[in-house]
Parts: C-alpha cells; structure tokens; sequence
C-alpha cells in the first residue's frame, strides 16, 4: 500500500531531480564578481563560487572570515577598530627596508618608525623574532635598525634568510590580508580578507563561537565533516539566492550529503563522485570513456547493472519508479 503522507513518492529520482532543480539555474548565473562594502578584495559569486565549491577545490580564490565581537566591543566601534587591527597580518618588509651587507655577512634591517606607530609595532618584539629565526646567529638592535648576523658560510645562504626575513610575521594573525568593521542591525562586526579560524581563536574580544569562514576545507580540517556539510549547504543556498535564483534547499542538501557522505569533502567530477561509481558503464558514461573501459577489460571487471546509466545504456528497464517493483512470484 502507498504511503500517501509520504512527501515523495517511493522510487522518485531524487538525485535526477536535485540535478536539473541546480542545473538549470545555474546557466542564468552571471561571471560576475560584487564588492563587499568597505573591503578591497573581491568575493567570488555567482558561477565561478558555485564551479569553485562543487570541485572542492583546496583553497578557495577569495576565502574571508565574518567575525562577530563579544558584548564589550561588539557596541564599541574604537573596541571593534582596536580588535581589527591586532587581526591584520604585518610582515617585516611592509614596516622596514632589509638589505645585505655581503662584505660582513650580515642583514641590516632599517625600520620605518611611523609604520611603527601606525600599525602599532615595538621595535623590541620584530628584534626578538629575527633573533628566533637566524638563531644561533647575532641580533644587535640601535633605536630603530636591526642588524642580524646569521651563521653562514656562503652569501647564497645569507641571501635565503633575508628572504626569510622580509617575510617575517611580527603580529597579527598568519593569513588574514586585511580586516575592516562593519556595522550590522544591532552590533560591530568584523570581516576579513583570508581566513584562518584557529589563528583568531585566542585574540582577546572576539566571540569565537560567532566566527564564520567561506572556506569550507577549513571548516572541515578544524571542526570536521558534519560542520563542513552545514557550511556546504549555506555556501551553495548563499550564492544562488545572492542571484535571486530560488532552490529548494533539500536539493541542495542532497548534493552536500553526496559529497561528503565519504567522510571526507568530494568533488562531484571525473576525479570525484562520477569517477568512483560502482558500475563501468556508469563511470565511462561520463568522461574518459576508453581509460575506463579499457582498466574494467583488463582487470575483467563486471558490471552488475544496478544504477539507473548502466541500465538505460544496455536498454534494460530502469531502477527507478514503477521499475523498482520486481515479481517474486507468479501466481
């Protein structure tokens, strides 16, 4: 007997379904790319964000982070201003000139003093991360210049640590470009340019458990593949709605759940979803048709003709529907 509560019907393609239901509004998307108020970088939208979360790409093109303030600075904006500040990553080259004396090989680190003061930065903290990085070497500092002595024997080697040197973190947290705030309905928040969750967890005032970062692998790397899911399923509503494209969210649902249902994030290409299907005829269906093939020949694989292709290719009836029914005894 039916079940005529069930919201769909048994047997219904569901995957089919979710896939045209996605598609379709997929080719009214723009190559568009829209600022975000106040900040300088750009955000992908639109098709380029939804190619760049169904190929699970490793790091996204424009990753940022939403971060919301606790109660203190979150109606303050100068509070709010100070925490910004202290997210930005400051390399050593952005504050100071660094150049090489071969004659005594050494590197002498000249400091600008009001990129000092405007990014907030004690001479005393940049000698005490140059000493760490050419340790065993020598660090003298006067006023605002450095010179380091680092224990090399040829001036290749002393030009690899003035390299190291020029990229040298002094503050802020490794990742994050820039940080502006912004004023919401009813509190400060911050956004940033570059993502790094865990870099920020520690900074004094912000409500860790309110930060949010587009870059899914990171969600799935720090809070793992459930998480990862959630922030699929936001990411993908986010970018079609941001183009007034309506989907059902349960069809987005479905294709996060197909994604991630290894345990790890999978893309939904040749190298992911469609080529790890159970059936051969299923996985040369869909791109590199003799590669497949020829590997099920040589290993003399079969086909067990249990998914909807493989069936439609050998013209048998599809597992699907009404085709799900099979006779177990005629009477």
């Amino acid at each position: 007997m039916a079940n005529t509560k069930d919201r769909i019907a048994v047997g219904e393609a569901v995957g089919i379904v979710a896939a045209q239901s996605i598609g379709e509004p997929g080719t009214q998307m723009t190559m568009r790319t829209f600022h975000y108020a106040g900040v300088a970088e750009q955000v992908p939208t639109g098709l380029p964000r939804l190619i760049e979360l169904v190929d699970a790409r490793k790091e996204p093109k424009k990753p940022f982070m939403d971060i919301y303030l606790e109660s203190s600075a979150a109606n303050d904006e100068k509070k709010a201003k100070k925490v910004a500040a202290a997210l930005e990553c400051v390399l050593l080259e952005q504050i100071a000139s660094v150049n090489e004396d071969f004659e005594g090989k050494s590197i002498k680190i000249q400091a600008d003093a009001n990129e000092l003061g405007l990014l907030s930065v004690d001479i005393n903290d940049v000698r005490a991360k140059v000493k760490e990085l050419i340790s065993p070497g020598t660090v003298e500092c006067r006023e605002n210049t450095i010179t380091a002595k680092p224990k090399v024997n040829t001036l290749r080697a002393l030009r690899r640590f003035t390299n190291k040197i020029k990229q040298l973190q002094v503050k802020g947290v490794e990742g994050v470009r820039r940080s502006i705030v912004i004023k919401d309905k009813n509190e400060f928040f911050i956004r940033t340019a570059g993502s790094n969750i865990l870099g920020v967890k520690d900074i004094e005032g912000i409500d860790f458990k309110r930060v949010y970062t587009n870059d899914v692998k990171e969600v799935e790397r720090v809070f793992g593949i459930e998480a990862a899911r959630n922030a699929l399923v936001h990411e993908l509503d986010q970018v079609l709605t941001s183009q007034r494209l309506f989907v059902d969210i349960r069809h987005i649902m479905l294709l996060a759940d197909a994604m991630t249902m290894d345990g790890a994030i999978t893309s939904i290409g040749r190298h992911g979803l469609a080529g790890q299907k159970a059936g051969v005829l299923a996985r040369a269906a869909y791109e590199e048709t003799i590669k497949h093939l020829v590997n099920a020949a040589t290993k003399a694989e079969e086909d067990m003709l249990i998914g909807v292709t493989e069936n439609i290719i050998v013209g048998q009836t599809v597992p699907i529907g009404t085709g799900l029914v099979k006779l177990r005894m005629k009477l």
